[in-house]
């Protein structure tokens, strides 16, 4: 086997099979090594092991015993399969190798905050992570998807993880599916059928109950918003809004977190949901929040931007908002529709306002008067506010 000592880190490659045959002169060849390199992390890298037997996965124990930091990288598919069956995978670190993909001169089909998804192909969309260390956001994603699928929602199952320059990517099969936003662009007349689907699933989403520990509780995570704008509101409109956010009740039906038109396919008459990452359970004014802020919040100060994140104008956004709130509440009573969405409007601003503040727009002209903006909508808001629910 080779060895390599670089950065202060010791690498061993074994290659071809460990198994009872070998597996008494693997571990004294890798212990040989490993007197002769003492220093440093060691790492196996096994790009080149086709096979290991339950003699081989004793030698790993006994490695680990000695080098309790040891981990293992570039496992294929099948050997990796072998370390997850054993247990082996939670009782230390093992990396499989994922094969490599390019997206360059893909057609960009959705972006949020995580990463972006492209179209590879008429069959194929790949989720681009932004964070290179993203394997644990990639299984957790996966995870969430897997349990909203068994729960009934029609959503896309990521089938394989890969590797796109230096981070990683999550792969799904839909075939010839497009977008909402997609087809709203191709026939913008459609706009009722297409908010009449997208209302459907969203209702289906929202009655659909989960375990709280199988996702986040997004009451928390606005608690947290409404908590981190006490420096930048007056005292008493500040009590007021985490009061109001303290008082939403407990929910555990699921919510998307970041249901727009991109984040719903139409795949041969099914609509499908994807971009799982931020499910979570909740009332559902957090979502309404969320909604409205993808239609109206983001581009209030610069309209373009509702067109370059949705690919439609701010006008077609702002019809499938008061459309799709209309057919969600039930209603045409244009009184309840601006309670409601006023409630939207306040969580809505209120994580607009923090996410700015966070990204250090106060340091701008720019961002300073849409910090402004933001915080004045609050404060008007929280005048005709006494409760979120509805």
């Amino acid at each position: 086997m080779k060895t390599e000592f670089k950065d202060n880190i010791f690498t061993v490659y074994p290659e071809g099979r460990i198994d009872s045959a070998n597996a008494e002169a693997t571990e004294a060849e890798i212990n040989k090594a490993r007197e002769e390199n003492p220093d440093g992390e060691l790492i196996l890298d096994l790009t080149a092991l086709e096979y290991i037997s339950s003699a081989g996965l004793r030698v790993i124990l006994r490695l680990r015993k000695k080098e309790p930091s040891l981990k293992l990288i570039n496992a294929s598919s099948e050997v990796y399969d072998i370390f997850e069956m054993t247990g082996f995978t939670e009782m230390l670190p093992v990396e499989k190798a994922y094969r490599r993909l390019s997206v360059e001169g893909c057609e960009v089909i959705g972006q949020g905050a995580n990463g972006k998804v492209y179209r590879l192909d008429p069959d194929t969309i790949i989720k681009v992570y932004l964070n290179p260390d993203s394997l644990p956001d990639i299984h957790r994603e996966r995870e969430l998807a897997r349990r909203a699928f068994v729960l009934g929602i029609p959503t896309a199952i990521p089938y394989d993880v890969v590797k796109v320059d230096n981070g990683y990517g999550s792969v799904f099969e839909l075939l010839n599916a497009k977008s909402f936003a997609k087809l709203l662009k191709a026939d913008p007349d459609s706009i009722d059928s297409v908010v009449d689907m997208y209302v459907d699933l969203l209702k289906k989403i929202h009655s659909t109950l989960v375990k709280p520990e199988d996702m986040p509780d997004m009451k928390e995570l606005a608690y947290a918003w409404a908590e981190y704008l006490r420096d930048y509101l007056p005292p008493e409109k500040a009590d007021k809004l985490v009061s109001l956010v303290k008082a939403v009740p407990d929910d555990l039906h699921m919510l998307h977190g970041d249901y727009h038109i991109k984040n719903v396919m139409l795949q041969n008459g099914e609509v499908l949901l994807i971009d799982m990452d931020t499910l979570c359970h909740g009332h559902p004014v957090f979502e309404l929040a969320s909604m409205y802020n993808a239609y109206l919040g983001f581009a209030e100060l610069d309209h373009g931007n509702v067109e370059a994140f949705l690919g439609i104008p701010y006008e077609t956004a702002t019809s499938i908002w008061k459309k799709s709130l209309s057919k969600y509440l039930g209603t045409t009573d244009s009184a309840k529709l601006a309670e409601v969405e006023n409630k939207a409007m306040l969580i809505g601003y209120t994580r607009l306002m923090r996410r700015n503040i966070r990204r250090h727009a106060l340091e701008t002209e720019q961002g300073r008067k849409e910090i402004e903006t933001y915080k004045n909508h609050i404060i008007d808001l929280l005048d005709k506010v006494d409760t979120l629910t509805f």
